[in-house]
């Protein structure tokens, strides 16, 4: 897998912004066949502003970003003073995930 994570502005409330990605997703084949099927590609809202939400379609923050390094690491490259709502500073959490083994592409 190729992880990254991009960080954006928008007009969009996090629900159409989720349906937006849902849909590019859709344009590129993605099926979901059951939940947490093997994915062609896969993207998800991780943060959106402060806001903690939790509702049939959406949890924000991501409810699993703070133990991934997947996620914590390239978050920590584009935005080192990330702050998780509800959890804390991203920094702080690297010693949670310091044993996952990830590869860094250049």
């Amino acid at each position: 897998y190729v992880n990254a994570v991009a960080q954006l502005d928008t007009t969009l409330t996090p629900q159409a912004l989720l349906a937006a990605l849902q849909a590019i997703e859709l344009a590129h084949g993605r099926e979901r066949p059951y939940r947490n099927a093997p994915r062609t590609l896969d993207l998800d809202i991780l943060l959106y502003d402060q806001l903690q939400l939790a509702d049939d379609v959406l949890t924000l923050p991501h409810p699993r970003m703070a133990q991934r390094a997947f996620v914590l690491i390239p978050l920590l490259e584009i935005a080192p003073d990330t702050f998780i709502p509800g959890i804390g500073a991203a920094r702080d959490l690297l010693t949670q995930v310091r044993d996952q083994a990830i590869d860094l592409l250049t």
